[in-house]
């Protein structure tokens, strides 16, 4: 950068010499076959330059986001600290069957004919099975709008890279996405992608925050990772059907409308009386966007243990930054 300004300078001093010698009439073909070789050594250093910072900018975004300070220290879900429980786990007198048994023996899930269409981890949902599943997407979103004050979106199933890049799923994570190379289009992971998306570039005003939007759609992930973790039945499949809960807020409402929308997902649960744990992330496993994050985890009882059925977040304005989303107050206009 230095040099680029060195020889910028030196241009614009050579090109002033070069003006008063043929205003003089004197002879300036010096001048003149110099002030070429700068601008030539002008054209490489500022490709240099650019390439430079083209390289520092690809780097920057696999950087995550800060953990908030209130954020437990740990290496991995180890450190991950149970804020509270709703109810105790149901002790039944029988054993509980697995959703697996049960999907097979009601024809709920078809997984067999589903590999024939698309493969391992695209399920099949039949009869009272495909009932339920848009049973629950029409409960949580009919649940969220009446209950909650929220907006219903329904958005593209599809999305571009900048905007995969917004979220902070690209670059960092392209191999856990489904790409349409031909179109430069991504298979949404979450609906958080579009519904985030959606006031990308616009300044927003102080009197119209906070924006709550809710919204169902399928979501898509290749789980390039997740070789050696649980994949049977319906646990880490290439194709779920998820209600998205996306809030636009003012910075220093920010975690107060983290534990409100907490609050929601949890409602949603108690609901449908599920016994369910909360999880504060420690430091270690945060996801790359987030800067304090819960996890809800409903209550198996045929396998015993503890399953991820929604995360909370609060990714602050890194988001907000790579999708250029601003806001006004309205002391300022």
């Amino acid at each position: 950068l230095q040099e680029v300004e060195q020889l910028r300078a030196e241009k614009n001093k050579v090109s002033n010499i070069i003006s008063e010698l043929k205003r003089t009439g004197e002879n300036a073909k010096e001048d003149i076959l110099s002030m070429r070789t700068v601008s030539d050594r002008i054209k490489e250093v500022e490709t240099e330059l650019r390439n430079i910072e083209n390289s520092i900018e690809e780097e920057i975004y696999f950087v995550p986001n800060i953990a908030h300070s209130s954020v437990p220290t740990g290496k991995d879900e180890t450190g991950n600290i149970v804020v509270r429980e709703w109810r105790e786990p149901p002790d039944f007198s029988f054993t509980p069957k697995d959703h697996l048994e049960l999907g097979e023996e009601l024809k709920l899930l078809d997984f067999k004919r589903s590999v024939k269409m698309a493969g391992s981890g695209f399920p099949l949902y039949t009869g009272f099975g495909a009932k339920l599943e848009r049973a629950l997407i029409n409960f949580m979103l009919d649940f969220h709008i009446s209950q909650h004050g929220y907006t219903e979106l329904f958005p593209p199933f599809l999305a571009h890279a900048d905007a995969m890049q917004n979220t902070g799923q690209l670059p960092k994570f392209k191999a856990d996405m489904y790409q349409i190379t031909e179109d430069s289009l991504y298979c949404i992971p979450t609906a958080e992608v579009p519904v985030t998306n959606i006031h990308q570039g616009e300044i927003l005003t102080e009197s119209e925050l906070p924006k709550k939007y809710v919204a169902y759609s399928a979501c898509f992930r290749r789980e390039a990772g997740s070789y050696g973790k649980e994949t049977k039945g319906l646990t880490r499949v290439h194709q779920f059907n998820k209600v998205e809960l996306v809030k636009f807020v003012q910075p220093e409402e920010s975690y107060k409308e983290l534990e409100s929308l907490l609050g929601d997902a949890e409602a949603i649960l108690q609901t449908l009386g599920l016994h369910y744990r909360v999880l504060e992330l420690c430091s270690g496993d945060l996801s790359f966007s987030a800067s304090k994050c819960y996890d809800l985890e409903v209550w198996s009882p045929a396998e015993k243990k503890y399953l991820e059925v929604s995360s909370c977040s609060n990714f602050e304005s890194f988001q907000s930054r790579r999708s250029n989303i601003r806001y006004r107050k309205n002391s300022t206009g």
